[in-house]
């Protein structure tokens, strides 16, 4: 009988995506190195004069895959790996679920200018309607400029057609309830939740593998034909959640004073169907494991600089992850250690915890 490869961490080739409100930070601040294919088949090396507002860090998204970087699986795709190894790489509970769907999508933004006022359907709309998954998301805010500002819900209830007649007329803004973040800010998005964001925002986004976004309103870009993009207003309108944003859902960090950061303090951000996400204050050596979850883990470093320490058959594979990159831990590998190589590490720990029941779901989210 053929003996299993052991799994150890996977990094994964980050994919840019061009926005018009993109920057040049991941390249600059996070020290991203972006390779595209051109028209004739040749790699180019994308620069600071490219306005990236994403960068994709764990995609399984059918036209944007992510690639293993480095170790034994080098040159997968992250498809590939699902449809090879299945159970073993998200866990039983997680491939019952969604078949051979990975369930998340990792993401860096980088918000320069004016994201569209946008909105997300839950799980039960986007199946009933497109054979998707829905997108609920959490933004983690890595870094955030003085001005820069969170537009997540509206700052009373409003009726449909009101929102509606604001977003033709260009006074939305008016309803919008604005949030000034903070570095070591998290907030979660609910489906259902219009938000925007403008003025200097790094973000590290965790949400399900799923594109489907409605653009509501484009701040005016969408009235002219060079900067036009679609819009899904009429389609989105019974997506929207029209009460009062619910304050609760965005977790402010230490910079608001609360007492400071605890010595490999967890706090945990979201626990929600879709996934759970915990921040880790990593200052010494911690043991983890898959088998509490009984699913993957995914670690984002979006301070600092650890590793992750595997210990197997009395060798020691070291994966260095560093301000800006992912690693995933599959499920079916042993006992690691996380140890900081910076004082200042903070860490973000995502998985997706087993539901009460299990129920058929689409193994496919379609992209917008």
């Amino acid at each position: 009988m053929e003996t299993k490869k052991q799994f150890y961490p996977i990094k994964f080739t980050p994919i840019p995506s061009r926005r018009p409100w993109g920057g040049d930070s991941l390249i600059k601040v996070l020290g991203k190195s972006f390779v595209e294919t051109d028209e004739d088949g040749n790699e180019v090396h994308l620069t600071t004069d490219v306005r990236i507002g994403e960068s994709w860090e764990v995609a399984d998204m059918g036209a944007q895959e992510s690639v293993v970087e480095g170790g034994w699986l080098s040159g997968n795709t992250l498809e590939e790996l699902m449809e090879t190894y299945l159970d073993r790489i998200v866990g039983e509970h997680v491939f019952e679920w969604y078949g051979l769907q990975f369930p998340l999508l990792i993401k860096f933004l980088d918000i320069n200018d004016k994201l569209s006022v946008q909105v997300h359907p839950d799980d039960q709309l986007a199946q009933e309607r497109y054979d998707s998954l829905g997108k609920a998301e959490i933004w983690y805010v890595m870094d955030a400029k003085p001005g820069s500002s969170v537009y997540m819900g509206f700052n009373r209830e409003v009726t449909p057609q009101e929102f509606y007649d604001r977003c033709h007329n260009g006074t939305v803004e008016e309803i919008l309830n604005v949030i000034h973040p903070k570095k070591g800010d998290a907030i979660y998005i609910k489906p259902g939740t219009v938000h925007a964001a403008d003025g200097g925002l790094l973000i590290a986004e965790i949400q399900e593998s799923s594109d489907m976004t409605f653009r509501l309103y484009d701040w005016g870009r969408e009235f002219n034909p060079a900067t036009a993009r679609k819009m899904h207003l009429d389609e989105a309108i019974d997506v929207i959640d029209y009460s009062l944003y619910d304050d609760s859902l965005w977790t402010r960090g230490p910079l608001w004073g609360d007492g400071g950061e605890k010595r490999n303090q967890v706090r945990q951000l979201v626990r929600c169907d879709q996934f759970t996400v915990n921040q880790i204050n990593l200052s010494d050596p911690v043991k983890a494991t898959t088998s509490a979850s009984g699913s993957f883990l995914i670690y984002i470093c979006v301070e600092g600089e650890f590793s992750v320490q595997v210990h197997d058959g009395g060798q020691m594979t070291d994966t260095v992850v560093r301000k800006g990159e992912t690693v995933l831990i599959p499920a079916d590998m042993p006992d690691f250690f996380l140890v900081p190589r910076d004082r200042d590490t903070i860490v973000l720990e995502s998985t997706v915890e087993k539901r009460a029941e299990v129920e058929e779901y689409p193994e496919e989210s379609s992209e917008e």
